[in-house]
């Protein structure tokens, strides 16, 4: 099966623990094709809810119903990200536009930007000397 950025999948990943997704719900494949087409074997995934006021976090994306063929208003959580087997990905809901996908990309560069550090002085030279 091929398996593109974008495309929708029905997976169980089991029980939550804490605020973790769990159960089986949609989930979007972030990952860029060029790894998708290779010979790994997992596949980098966002979850997808229906709780609706996951919108309100920075960098979610809200979708509409009928979005990938989704059964209701739903909404990118790009803070879940899972890595899965790509054996089981099964049950292909659809796939997200363009314009969609590229809100995702926005959303995880905001999640994984890397902090700016601050600017390390250089480190004094040590006196060997004993008094």
């Amino acid at each position: 099966m091929v398996i593109l950025q974008g495309d929708v999948f029905w997976f169980d990943p089991g029980m939550p623990h804490g605020s973790a997704p769990g159960f089986r719900r949609p989930h979007v494949v972030v990952q860029n094709d060029a790894f998708n087409s290779s010979r790994i074997r997992t596949i980098v995934l966002c979850s997808i809810t229906s709780n609706l006021e996951r919108a309100k976090a920075p960098g979610n994306v809200l979708l509409q119903k009928g979005e990938a063929s989704l059964p209701r208003p739903s909404v990118v959580n790009v803070s879940q990200i899972v890595t899965v087997d790509r054996s089981l990905l099964k049950e292909k809901s659809g796939t997200l536009s363009r314009l969609r996908v590229r809100e995702i990309d926005a959303g995880l560069r905001a999640v994984l930007k890397p902090r700016e550090l601050p600017a390390v002085a250089p480190p004094t030279p040590r006196s060997h000397e004993r008094d």
